[in-house]
């Protein structure tokens, strides 16, 4: 009867264990990253990019997760098709070169159970660098359409262009670039 009772409660932590880790797959109808510059001190300028994909790893319970996002950077949505060529230039995106940009994680950062940060590492032109994005707004829970488990987040991080290799015109055109991305991520 031991035996039977060990086994039972091995089995039920184990399969409590591997049931706490979610995966979830972003969908790209509803995840749009956006950046905001200044524009020669005139106005704030905001564009968008129309492609992206990625998981999201989280265990609520153990309160640790990872993100993995991939970011279509010839998918660039300025508003004006002559804008997006020029953004799409060696001087600032370097599509041709540089058709992605990425976002990886392995730590998620809580406040209580709420995930309030994200630490890793954004991949941009091929130059990598640190970057925390806080989290201003995070919930999971049913999608009522999907018939399944659905997370989404508003994040939002600062960066220096300049960083990047993409300083044309700094520090006239801005060089802090606000990054604000809306995510959406659909359970497996």
């Amino acid at each position: 009867m031991k035996r039977i009772t060990f086994l039972l409660l091995t089995a039920a932590i184990s399969t409590s264990v591997f049931a706490a880790s979610e995966t979830y797959t972003i969908d790209n109808t509803h995840t749009y990253p956006r950046f905001s510059y200044s524009h020669l001190g005139y106005s704030t300028q905001l564009s968008r990019f129309d492609k992206t994909a990625g998981k999201i790893i989280i265990d609520r319970e153990a309160k640790t997760g990872s993100v993995n996002v991939t970011i279509d950077t010839k998918s660039v949505n300025t508003g004006s098709p002559l804008f997006n060529e020029h953004i799409k230039g060696a001087d600032f995106l370097d599509t041709a070169k540089y058709p992605t940009a990425t976002f990886t994680s392995n730590k998620l950062n809580f406040d209580g159970d709420n995930v309030s940060s994200v630490d890793g590492t954004l991949t941009l032109k091929g130059i990598s660098k640190p970057v925390t994005l806080t989290v201003t707004s995070f919930q999971c829970m049913f999608h009522p359409m999907l018939l399944k488990g659905a997370c989404g987040a508003d994040v939002t991080t600062i960066v220096k262009r300049t960083d990047f290799n993409m300083g044309k015109y700094a520090p006239l055109v801005g060089d802090d670039v606000t990054l604000t991305i809306a995510v959406e991520a659909v359970k497996e």
